[in-house]
């Protein structure tokens, strides 16, 4: 019979589980049988927190829950960070961890890894946390994890005591699919409501990244401009309803307020994305009918009509059955992008200028996935850029805000989508974070470009501390020489300025592995 560890690893892959990220250790070597015998593809980050991201990464653009393995205590503690961004743009994530032997829990022994409550802070962070200390229980634990994943995306955790790992075990219950089905008189609802708009306005958010097709047949049926978050970016790409605009800037909160009916799917309606800059609270949206899958989220913005539902079964029903209607849809998305577009520089300086660094690298790269870091570029895409993929653009800079998120998450996306371009856009500062994990995306020879725009500064912080009167100060730390950087990983390395990046870029060979492109900007 085979143990408990292994047996989690089993029921791991019969839910769909290809590749795992993580770190082994004494505390999971039982993990890690499981791994050796079942054929999963293991990839070893340089630190939990790369696991973390990769494994956000990776669930961005499969459609499926990225796994991490780490040991407890500081294997565990070093991936809160990727699990804290993961929770706030609802990405599933599941980290596998052991934790010390039972009879140890909570008496404060001064034993290895030891945490206080290790089960109890991961309950303050993540949508589901349980403890496997029977070999009994794993049939329960499993699919309790794979419901939450599935109905409330988000991070979620399982610990396996040391002392219960190596149990013998049977295997758990075959997994059995429920696939969402949309509910008729919940399309009949929304239908009826939409037949009475005249103005209508689509909102769509992360959970319709991998739905580009029915939400533009809704679109079209509604004649309705679609404004996209930065997490929906790419599902409108060209379109002439589409608005791939944050809904922060005045024009398209004007848009929003103007419409009779605002449609929100699948997104949170948080902060974020509608408030970025403070301007008191989320636009107005009269009519509102927001739909998610997390019934958290419909609290927020005060719809009129609140459904919990699953976009994947009900946007194509919604697209099958609305109303067909004749506006200024067309009309209205188009003078909002012209003016979108235009307020870039009022919210940042150059961000038009950096709009545009974005844009030719989409020319360059087309339908490549960009994974953002925080950094100033991403800042001005996320506020009016139109990406040529759906799901291809996501960042760290929303929702929970990490450093370092751009490199791993770019590794877990490129082996998400197996010969896809990645390109990895990051601040000299943010590289700094997880600048290691570029080692795995040599090692596993992917197709992703290290975009690192190199000031020598935090330089959103560094004007923030200017614009409030005094000096920055500690927003200046020395930028590697990232030429040697790429030279020790093994990787070709184009030097750029903003002036010269679409000419370097016409220039670069086809990207048939990792390579890094450093954008020299006045410091």
């Amino acid at each position: 019979m085979r143990t408990l560890g292994e047996e989690l690893v089993a029921a791991l892959q019969a839910r769909g589980v290809d590749t795992v990220f993580g770190i082994p250790g004494v505390h999971t070597i039982e993990l890690y049988r499981g791994l050796a015998a079942g054929g999963l593809r293991h990839v070893t980050p340089r630190h939990e927190q790369g696991a973390g991201f990769m494994a956000d990464g990776y669930a961005r653009v499969s459609g499926k829950p990225g796994v991490a393995f780490v040991i407890t205590g500081p294997g565990l503690t070093n991936a809160l960070t990727p699990l804290a961004q993961a929770r706030a743009d609802s990405v599933p994530v599941l980290t596998v961890s052991g934790v010390n032997r039972q009879e140890t829990l909570g008496r404060d022994l001064g034993c290895l890894h030891e945490l206080p409550d290790q089960l109890a802070m991961m309950r303050t962070l993540t949508a589901n946390a349980r403890r496997l200390g029977r070999a009994e229980d794993l049939g329960d634990v499993i699919a309790d994890t794979f419901e939450t994943l599935r109905s409330a995306p988000g991070p979620a955790h399982i610990e396996v005591p040391m002392d219960a790992m190596a149990l013998p075990c049977a295997p758990a219950p075959p997994f059995a699919d429920h696939s969402a089905e949309a509910d008729p008189q919940c399309v009949r609802r929304i239908c009826a409501r939409l037949a009475a708009a005249r103005r209508p306005v689509i909102l769509a958010g992360g959970g319709a990244r991998h739905l580009a097709a029915p939400l533009r047949a809704l679109a079209e049926r509604l004649d309705a401009p679609v404004v996209q978050t930065a997490n929906a970016r790419g599902t409108m790409h060209g379109h002439r309803l589409g608005v791939p605009a944050s809904p922060s800037l005045p024009s398209v909160r004007s848009l929003l307020a103007e419409a009779d009916l605002v449609l929100a799917l699948g997104t949170e309606l948080g902060p974020t994305d509608y408030d970025m800059y403070a301007l008191g609270g989320l636009p107005g949206m009269p009519g509102l009918i927001h739909v998610d899958l997390n019934p958290a989220h419909l609290a927020r913005g005060g719809a009129e009509l609140a459904v919990t539902a699953d976009l994947t079964a009900l946007l194509p029903a919604l697209a099958a059955a609305a109303p067909r209607l004749s506006t200024d849809g067309s009309e209205r998305a188009q003078a909002t992008r012209l003016a979108a577009r235009a307020e870039l520089d009022r919210m940042g300086p150059g961000y038009g200028t950096l709009l545009a660094q974005l844009e030719a690298l989409r020319s360059a790269f087309p339908n490549a996935v960009m994974a953002g870091d925080s950094t100033q570029a991403i800042y001005a895409g996320n506020l009016y850029y139109d990406h040529d993929r759906p799901g291809g653009w996501f960042n760290g800079s929303t929702g929970f805000g990490a450093l370092g998120y751009a490199i791993p998450a770019a590794i877990g996306a490129a082996l998400a989508a197996p010969g896809t371009p990645v390109l990895a856009l990051v601040g000299d500062g943010g590289a700094q974070f997880t600048l290691p994990e570029i080692a795995v995306a040599r090692e596993h020879d992917l197709p992703i470009l290290f975009v690192i725009w190199n000031n020598a500064a935090y330089g959103e912080i560094a004007r923030a501390m200017e614009d409030a009167g005094f000096p920055a100060t500690g927003c200046h730390p020395t930028p590697p020489d990232f030429a040697a950087i790429a030279a020790a990983y093994g990787l070709p390395h184009h030097a750029a300025t903003a002036e010269s990046l679409a000419t370097t870029l016409a220039a670069m060979p086809p990207l048939d592995g990792p390579a890094l492109l450093e954008i020299a900007l006045p410091r």
